[in-house]
C-alpha cells in the first residue's frame, strides 16, 4: 500500500502562486510515476501533470508554462503553480503509479479569486 498527502492548497488571488507537495508512505519503492489531478463539482478529474522516475513530464495544455511538476525523490513530489487564474480552481489530487497499482491522496483545495 502507499499513502499518499498532499499539502499546501489554500486562496489565492489571480496572477499569484502557490506550491503543493505530495508525501508519500508505505511502499515507495516501485513507484514509477506521480503526478498531480484536480476536479471540480460536477466535472471529471483531469490530469494536470505527471512526472517518471526518469524525469520526464507531461502537462495539460491549460497549465503548460505556468506549472512546473518535480519530484525529490520517491516520497516528495511538488507542483509550483505561477500565474494562477480563476479557472484553475480545483481540488487537486496526488497520484502515484506502483506496479500496475493506482493510489490517490485526499485532496487539497486550491481556491484563485479573480
Amino acid at each position: 500500500q502507499v499513502q499518499l498527502v498532499e499539502s499546501g492548497g489554500g486562496l489565492v488571488q489571480a496572477g499569484g502562486s502557490l506550491r503543493l507537495s505530495c508525501a508519500a508512505s508505505g511502499m515507495t519503492l516501485g513507484i514509477n510515476v506521480m503526478g498531480w489531478y484536480r476536479q471540480v463539482p460536477g466535472k471529471e478529474r483531469e490530469l494536470v501533470a505527471t512526472i517518471s522516475t526518469d524525469g520526464s513530464t507531461n502537462y495539460a495544455d491549460s497549465v503548460k508554462g505556468r506549472f512546473t511538476i518535480s519530484r525529490d525523490s520517491a516520497k516528495l513530489m511538488y507542483v509550483q503553480m505561477n500565474r494562477l487564474k480563476s479557472e484553475d480552481t480545483a481540488v487537486y489530487y496526488c497520484h502515484a503509479l506502483r506496479l500496475g497499482h493506482v493510489y490517490w491522496g485526499q485532496g487539497t483545495q486550491v481556491t484563485v479569486s479573480s
